[in-house]
């Protein structure tokens, strides 16, 4: 299996969806028309409670097109600011969508929940990993061993429900 790396004259669609469903699908069928073959997107974000769904759909956004992902922690933070650790619930979703074919399309989606600290933490990781404790856990994404992040993400998620509707022969429109 190729990684879209191997084709670069493929091109993504810009991400103007109003959901992280309607993004991955989107992603997925450029891809799949791009190289008939079957394709898989994916987009995700994190959603702060306290900032009423924030950055969400423009998380990678969050501090300005381009931005760093040290610039969107710094002005995460920012808006946080003064917010009590008991309002900073937060959650990373991602929505994988698997193209096979012009009407077959396969949608899941996986959920993490957690919290935003005061304060980045770890080395690991990328994007608001620093800044993101999972419930039940003590460390960071960017604390967590890749194997432990990568058993309880929304990511890792999302692939295990992708996999379920798989294997139930479900196709689940796009």
């Amino acid at each position: 299996m190729d990684s879209l790396g191997a084709h670069p004259t493929v091109i993504l669609p810009p991400e103007t969806g109003s959901t992280y469903r309607e993004n991955a699908i989107a992603k997925a069928r450029a891809v799949y028309a791009a190289l008939s073959v079957s394709a898989l997107g994916d987009d995700s974000g994190l959603e702060v409670d306290a900032l009423g769904g924030e950055p969400g759909l423009h998380s990678a956004r969050f501090a300005g097109p381009g931005a760093s992902d040290r610039a969107n922690n710094e002005r995460l933070l920012l808006e946080l600011h003064g917010v009590p650790p008991e309002r900073r619930k937060a959650r990373f979703r991602c929505a994988l969508a698997l193209v096979r074919g012009p009407g077959d399309v396969v949608v899941a989606e996986g959920v993490c929940e957690g919290r935003i600290l005061e304060a980045p933490r770890g080395g690991g990781g990328f994007g608001y990993d620093p800044l993101f404790l999972p419930d039940g856990e003590a460390l960071t994404f960017a604390e967590l061993a890749d194997e432990q992040k990568n058993a309880i993400s929304h990511r890792a998620r999302a692939a295990a429900a992708l996999v379920m509707a798989l294997r139930s022969g479900g196709n689940w429109g796009g």
